[in-house]
Order: structure tokens, then C-alpha cells, then sequence
């Protein structure tokens, strides 16, 4: 089965969200569209989307760790096989 690089790039983004994160992302972005048709541009807008905002900025980070632990349990697995290649011999 051919799969397309893009296709790659979007699996390998996706497993570092989990089903909470996009549940998060979701009901917040409807909820920002719901406060935009509801309250129109007016200051409430700002709040709101100080709100989105910061949702966005929690979710980025959560990502962000979540791709450096697995860097760091890569690179733990390394130093593990080497210590247990040395002391094989």
C-alpha cells in the first residue's frame, strides 16, 4: 500500500496528540465561533479570544513536550544498549 509523504508528516504530527488534546482544541474553537456570532466585535471579542489563545499556547507546549520526552527516551534506550553491550564484555 503506497502512502504519501504528506500523509506521513500528518501521522507523525498526529501521534503526539492525544484524543484529549483535540477534543480541547475543538470545543474551544467552537466556542470562539459561537462568542464571535453571539457577542459580534465588540470587547467581549477580546477576551475571548485572549481564551483561544491561551488554550492554543497550553496545547503547542504539551506537543512540544511531547516530542522532546521521546527524544529523551530515545536517546535513554541508546545509553541503556551501550551499557549492556559493555558490560557483556
Amino acid at each position: 500500500m503506497y502512502v504519501s509523504p504528506k500523509n506521513k508528516v500528518i501521522k507523525y504530527k498526529m501521534k503526539h496528540f492525544d484524543i484529549g488534546s483535540i477534543i480541547v482544541i475543538v470545543i474551544t474553537f467552537v466556542l470562539f465561533t459561537t462568542a464571535l456570532f453571539f457577542t459580534g466585535f465588540t470587547h467581549d471579542l477580546l477576551l475571548e479570544a485572549g481564551v483561544f489563545l491561551v488554550s492554543v499556547k497550553l496545547i503547542i507546549m504539551a506537543y512540544k513536550t511531547s516530542v522532546v520526552s521521546k527524544g529523551i527516551y530515545r536517546e535513554l534506550e541508546e545509553m541503556k544498549n551501550l551499557l549492556k553491550s559493555i558490560k557483556e564484555k
